[in-house]
């Protein structure tokens, strides 16, 4: 009787199948717990949410702003002269955004640093100044009162922390419609496709001066940016290869730094919800402006928020509801 052979062995050769895809499933959780712990530890926090009388109460979903710093605190004399930065480190900021995720899917919401706006204590200036006034905790109650939206989350990233994340995911492609030079960030790039490492990849994202949008387009460069990092430590060269995702979550993880209610797991939703933006699956745009380049004796050349179109907008997210359309992307 030669029939119960083949099943008996095709039935042996089903569990060691199983066995070996257990002990693979076993080994990447092994290594996935070791990373996640292993993040954790490196976390970095600071004090940057805080109560105030007025503050706005909770909405509904998930609130983070999110901040590029200008400090040069870490360059080299190389990096400071590529990206036509001085010695001094300052204390300001090029990037503020806010991000929202909930039932629907994540926005992205650039404030330029022109924007005018009041800061506590300080009178109508630029939005950006609050961070160099009074840090992280006047920044936040700025952007809280600006908006009408509760804070949850903070999330700060300075120079050298960022060309450091770019250059871990070896570079990012971008490609540019039109050339862009801009002597005062560095960037001089032809139209087309380019894969660039850190220090280019900053200098392309600070150029404001050279471009007709002036901090408008900054602000969809920004974005750009963000979504081709996201783009490259989502793929799989990077999550199927421990050592570089060893090598990766480093570099993020020392260019970053967060609010001290915040833990590796609301990050790594921050993280995915950036990921889902850059495929495409939420939205990004641009608080909506009366109009750019507006002169403020003492103050400069402002971005003026439209009242009425920004109320909506901000209305919105904090009820979690699809954003209203707008012109500026």
């Amino acid at each position: 009787m030669r029939g119960p052979g083949p099943p008996r062995r095709r039935w042996a050769w089903l569990v060691w199948l199983l066995v070996a895809l257990l002990v693979l499933v076993v080994a990447v959780v092994a290594v996935g717990a070791w990373l996640y712990a292993s993040a954790g530890r490196q976390l970095r926090h600071m004090d940057a949410l805080g109560d105030y009388p007025g503050r706005p109460s909770a909405g509904k979903g998930t609130n983070w702003l999110l901040i590029g710093s200008d400090s040069r605190t870490g360059l080299t004399p190389r990096q400071r002269r590529d990206l036509h930065v001085g010695n001094n480190d300052v204390r300001n900021t090029d990037t503020i955004m806010v991000l929202h995720y909930g039932d629907h899917g994540p926005t992205l919401v650039s404030l330029p640093r022109d924007s005018y706006v009041p800061i506590p204590g300080h009178g109508n200036r630029k939005i950006n100044e609050a961070f160099a006034d009074g840090g992280p905790q006047l920044l936040t109650r700025t952007v809280e009162q600006a908006t009408g939206l509760r804070i949850d989350h903070y999330a700060e990233v300075n120079f050298l922390g960022f060309v450091r994340v770019v250059d871990a995911v070896e570079g990012v492609r971008l490609c540019l419609d039109k050339p862009l030079r801009d002597e005062r960030s560095g960037a001089d790039f032809p139209a087309g496709c380019r894969r660039m490492n850190g220090t280019q990849a900053l200098a392309y994202v600070r150029a404001r001066y050279a471009d007709p949008e002036g901090d408008l387009g900054r602000v969809k460069r920004q974005r750009q940016l963000l979504g081709a990092v996201a783009d490259e430590m989502a793929s799989p060269d990077i999550l199927l290869d421990p050592t570089r995702l060893q090598r990766v979550l480093d570099a993020s993880l020392a260019a970053l730094r967060v609010d001290d209610g915040t833990d590796l797991a609301r990050v790594l939703d921050m993280g995915w919800s950036m990921k889902q933006i850059a495929g495409g699956e939420g939205s990004a745009t641009t608080v909506p402006v009366l109009r750019p380049g507006v002169m403020v004796s003492g103050v400069g050349s402002v971005l003026r928020w439209d009242g009425t179109a920004a109320s909506r907008l901000f209305q919105a997210l904090r009820a979690d509801d699809r954003i209203p359309t707008s012109d500026t992307k």
